[in-house]
């Protein structure tokens, strides 16, 4: 039986240990960049296999962050949470919407994402290590997959909901925890920080660039679609400031975000 880039998303998926999820992910792109792979398909897991710890909980009820140093590790170990949930979350993307006719491109990408989000992952993780701690020392949340629950059933609504919303949430908070941490002396995960940051910018991209895509391709006007998406997603809407720079650079523009930098 061949085996698919499908199959390795949902063998993915399936993989609790962190650092064998970081293995995989990288052997499967090895494998999709050197043209051995079809795309195929694959039902993936409602959920992601996750290790026993963290223990998820109530994200009210998460550790304090700061970048002091009592609350660094608190910090990197959150950052380090997010960014094991985006490897999962570009292998489900890839997976899951296999039914949607998408070219080569779309799984180009998303593999490239789940590479970097795999190297994120490493690096705090290493990071962690440095600082005397590990992964799953402390509580984490689910927020990110619970999003991705609610968008299951439609790659348009999946995009809005992850990368053009909760993802690029991101990009508006980091440079300013970048700047905390360098101010308190933590020149190494300010440096992580900064990675990952320019690492978002091209992801919010690659949610843009294949929302508009569908958008083009069922004659829907992406703004629009958009605003409608996120009534249903996120009734409540965005609280700024929007770190309108690095969002406009990955062609997420003030007219996507007009009716929250408005109020």
């Amino acid at each position: 039986m061949t085996i698919s880039l499908c199959d390795w998303a949902v063998e993915i998926l399936s993989t609790a240990a962190p650092s064998d999820k970081v293995a995989k992910t990288g052997i499967a792109a090895a494998a999709w960049r050197a043209g051995a792979l079809p795309v195929g398909s694959a039902v993936p897991p409602q959920q992601p296999a996750r290790p026993a710890k963290p223990e998820l909980c109530d994200p009210r009820n998460m550790p304090k962050r700061s970048a002091g140093p009592k609350g660094r590790v608190a910090l990197v170990h959150a950052i380090a949470h997010i960014e094991l949930s985006a490897i999962d979350l570009a292998w489900d993307i890839i997976a899951r919407f296999t039914a949607a006719d998408l070219p080569r491109g779309y799984y180009d990408d998303w593999v490239d994402v789940a590479v970097e989000e795999s190297q994120h992952y490493a690096a705090l993780a290493a990071r962690l290590t440095e600082l005397g701690a590990a992964y799953g020392d402390l509580p984490a949340h689910a927020g990110l997959w619970d999003a991705a629950e609610r968008s299951a059933r439609d790659l348009a609504t999946r995009l809005v909901a992850i990368p053009l919303t909760l993802e690029a949430r991101g990009l508006d908070t980091t440079p300013q925890i970048s700047t905390r941490l360098r101010l308190s002396g933590d020149e190494a995960t300010a440096a992580i920080l900064d990675v990952i940051y320019a690492d978002e910018i091209k992801h919010l991209a690659v949610g843009v660039r294949w929302f508009e895509f569908l958008c083009a391709r069922e004659k829907r006007a992406p703004i629009a679609t958009y605003h409608a998406i996120m009534a249903e997603q996120f009734p409540k809407g965005l609280k700024g400031p929007f770190n309108m720079p690095a969002r406009t650079q990955a062609g997420m523009g003030e007219d996507y975000l007009k009716p929250w930098i408005a109020a």
